[in-house]
């Protein structure tokens, strides 16, 4: 894409075509220049202890960037997500949010008490950790630039092995196509 195409395009038309080129640069950062962390430990909401990467070698992780608190898509994503992760064998779900501990504790109280004991809500401060992994900032939310929502897959050594990074509060990978990226959930 040249810089003249941007300049001749109409405004909304120049500001997607901006936006579809910031999140295709930033969307690699992580996997084509290896700036992705070794290790992190984050807080589970309400003092519930905390997932340390190190501390799961061996198994995949998914880690779901989700957006701030006032989204109702990340809640029924999220309870579609710990409905069927026990069809993932040897797989840790990671949920992720930017939000303070309040916000999202109150966020997390339209969750079944009993699944949040198994799939915890961790804090991703000031999105410390979606920066890390070069998740694309940028998305205007309830009035605020936030990440967009993402989804990273890590291998059983703690390497990122695929990624996807939604446009748009609704565009979430589907879970029939993550359990596909799990060689131990393939039949």
């Amino acid at each position: 894409m040249t810089t003249s195409a941007i300049k001749t395009a109409s405004k909304p038309h120049r500001a997607t075509l901006v936006s579809c080129l910031a999140l295709c640069c930033f969307s690699m950062v992580g996997s084509v220049w290896g700036a992705n962390p070794t290790d992190f430990t984050v807080p589970a909401v309400g003092g519930k202890g905390a997932f340390t990467l190190s501390e799961a070698r061996g198994r995949w992780v998914v880690l779901h960037f989700l957006l701030k608190t006032e989204c109702p898509v990340c809640l029924r994503y999220t309870q579609e997500i710990q409905n069927k992760a026990a069809s993932l064998p040897n797989t840790t779900q990671v949920f992720l949010k930017p939000d303070t501990e309040e916000e999202i504790r109150a966020w997390a109280s339209k969750l079944p008490a009993e699944t949040l004991e198994k799939f915890p809500i961790y804090r991703d401060a000031e999105a410390r950790l979606a920066k890390q992994y070069g998740v694309p900032g940028g998305y205007a939310f309830h009035g605020q630039s936030v990440h967009f929502p993402a989804l990273i897959l890590l291998g059983p050594d703690g390497k990122e092995v695929f990624r996807y990074v939604g446009k748009n509060k609704s565009d979430r990978y589907p879970f029939e196509k993550l359990k596909d990226k799990i060689p131990a959930a393939k039949p």
